[in-house]
């Protein structure tokens, strides 16, 4: 099986409706765009990827990640990160305290790695910093360091760039990618943005069509 993420003849239904139907394979470092209305089945698609798909769908197909069917595996074991439009940053934890929290437990690297992560993302010495002192284009940062140092297989993106300025939006866009790529990363991307779907290159589907 390839490496990367393999979508394999999913379909997803609401009742007698089709909301989802999608064959792909997203190589280490591509970029897959979902672009659609509201109510497509853009956010259905992700659950499915995550694991949290609601009750009141019903999903056939397979998700095989690096070699590995993780269809029917918990949330938890499926070694996919997510950023959302909010960055979700705990605000009772420093910054360094929210990077090493998805983190394995153990290792004497442990502080080497934050330290290594704030200095990738232009935020060396932003330790000890409270979230709430940090402007939204640095929260954004940080909420990317923390999800890749819970060393995921593979990314998804809920339109996190969508509350962001037209400035910090273009560059918080082009650092994800650059990491995506840098960490060999299989990415799923859903948006409205059409500058995203530029930016991303790769492919982009439209469901709803």
């Amino acid at each position: 099986m390839a490496e990367g993420l393999t979508l394999d003849s999913v379909a997803v239904r609401q009742g007698g409706d089709m909301l989802v139907q999608l064959d792909a394979h997203i190589a280490p470092g591509e970029v897959l765009t979902v672009m659609g209305p509201s109510g497509s089945g853009k956010s259905t698609l992700l659950a499915f990827l995550t694991g949290n798909l609601a009750p009141a769908f019903q999903a056939t197909g397979r998700v095989v990640l690096a070699g590995r069917d993780i269809t029917h595996l918990p949330t938890h074991e499926r070694r996919i990160g997510i950023l959302f439009q909010d960055d979700l940053l705990f605000p009772h934890l420093s910054v360094a305290g929210n990077l090493g929290f998805g983190m394995r437990p153990g290792g004497s690297d442990r502080r080497a790695r934050i330290d290594a992560a704030l200095e990738e993302v232009g935020l060396a010495g932003f330790g000890p910093r409270d979230p709430a002192t940090l402007s939204g284009g640095q929260r954004a940062r940080v909420a990317l360091m923390r999800t890749l140092l819970a060393q995921p297989s593979a990314l998804l993106l809920d339109e996190p760039f969508s509350r962001l300025d037209a400035a910090r939006r273009a560059t918080t866009r082009d650092m994800v990618f650059a990491s995506a790529r840098r960490h060999d990363l299989p990415v799923v991307m859903v948006t409205h943005d059409a500058e995203d779907a530029k930016s991303a290159g790769g492919r982009t589907i439209t469901l709803g069509d």
